[in-house]
């Protein structure tokens, strides 16, 4: 991933914390945490519904538009969380170059 992304989640991190501490009335996302964790959980799965409602539809445009919601109410959860982008490519880089049949196997499911 080049310099430029890594930067763009971190930024877009470092407001979401940010959020945590505004007025609910501020902000659409100090909002969101102000409803809690079920508002956020709904956001997510609008999302992701979206996402693949414009998968199916074969709209790349809008495709990337609605992956880019969903990655948004995404970070959003894990700053709700106290999680940051950087667990998430952690435990990527931590995939990388396994199997995903055996990723799969050795989780604790």
């Amino acid at each position: 991933m080049n310099n430029e992304v890594c930067n763009v989640l971190t930024q877009v991190s470092a407001v979401l914390e940010e959020r945590k501490q505004a007025a609910p009335d501020s902000s659409y996302v100090a909002g969101l945490y102000d409803k809690g964790l079920d508002a956020i959980l709904k956001k997510v799965g609008e999302e992701a519904t979206e996402t693949v409602m414009a998968a199916k539809d074969g709209d790349k445009d809008k495709l990337v538009y609605e992956v880019a919601d969903l990655w948004f109410h995404t970070l959003v959860l894990l700053a709700q969380q106290d999680l940051h982008p950087d667990d998430v490519l952690a435990e990527l880089q931590r995939r990388f170059g396994l199997s995903g049949l055996v990723e799969k196997a050795g989780r604790n499911e």
